[in-house]
């Protein structure tokens, strides 16, 4: 179900094309299992604007062009919101939270850096997030605790905690692990604005370091850290570095669907 302007139906098309979605718009899990895992085979996740010294915008205009209009990824505050928007704009009940990102961290994580949605649907409340840049779910999760979410051969599942609230637990090699963690605490669009100027501008930001892209395939995942590609297949895992800026825009390209016209790397 469309809703709003012949503006708003149109961009909804365009974003139907740009993740390559041909399913039904009616408000049900199955509509929503399916947008999500079409977004997440996609849309990559990357910091390259940040890193290119471009000024982020959270303006879901903006946000619309870069990713949907110029075939461009982002990072999880752009991701999520302009994936939420499409939620909400085809009639779903969408809420953000703000999360605590634990995966490879030593120690309790000082910043709350990532978004998620909560999106009620068939009276049952989810967690969808197309914004992880490492492995997340490719479906959305009940937020209930501790049932145990198999996709794809991978497992995940929500445990509750009375200090950080809900946690988000990965099966690595036998064991669980943290990805985030998030209280149900709801959250307007310009509360993220200082948070994800922190990412772009803070010495202590990790977004600042290095090139982080990834995206995943329908055999396994493309990644790159810094200038490292790798190339991930049930049978290998292919690792090269470009030699030059216009090899490694090249392989953007090719892997990640992404061209750089603002300035080479």
């Amino acid at each position: 179900m469309y809703t709003n302007s012949d503006k708003t139906k149109s961009n909804i098309i365009a974003y139907f094309n740009r993740i390559g979605y041909k399913g039904s718009t009616n408000v049900s899990l199955e509509t929503l299992s399916q947008l999500q895992e079409c977004h997440i085979y996609t849309v990559p996740y990357e910091n390259l604007d940040i890193l290119n010294g471009v000024p982020l915008s959270l303006e879901i205009k903006n946000l619309f062009n870069k990713i949907v209009t110029r075939n461009r990824g982002g990072y999880c505050f752009e991701l999520n919101a302009l994936f939420g928007w499409l939620l909400q704009s085809l009639g779903f009940e969408v809420t953000n939270y703000f999360a605590r990102f634990w995966r490879d961290e030593l120690i309790t994580p000082a910043k709350r850096r990532h978004q998620v949605l909560g999106v009620k649907v068939e009276g049952v409340h989810y967690l969808c997030d197309v914004g992880v840049g490492g492995p997340s779910p490719l479906r959305p999760i009940k937020i209930t605790n501790d049932l145990v979410n198999e996709q794809n051969g991978e497992y995940y599942k929500l445990k509750y905690d009375t200090y950080f609230g809900w946690i988000l637990y990965e099966k690595k090699r036998g064991e669980w692990s943290k990805i985030y963690s998030f209280t149900e605490e709801p959250q307007q669009s310009q509360d993220y604005t200082t948070t994800s100027f922190w990412c772009e501008n803070s010495e202590d930001s990790p977004f600042i370091k290095s090139a982080k892209v990834a995206i995943r395939t329908t055999v396994g995942r493309n990644t790159i850290a810094d200038k490292e590609f790798r190339i991930f297949t049930p049978e290998s895992v292919r690792v090269f570095v470009p030699k030059t800026s216009e090899e490694y825009n090249k392989a953007l390209h090719t892997h990640f669907g992404i061209t750089l016209n603002d300035k080479l790397l």
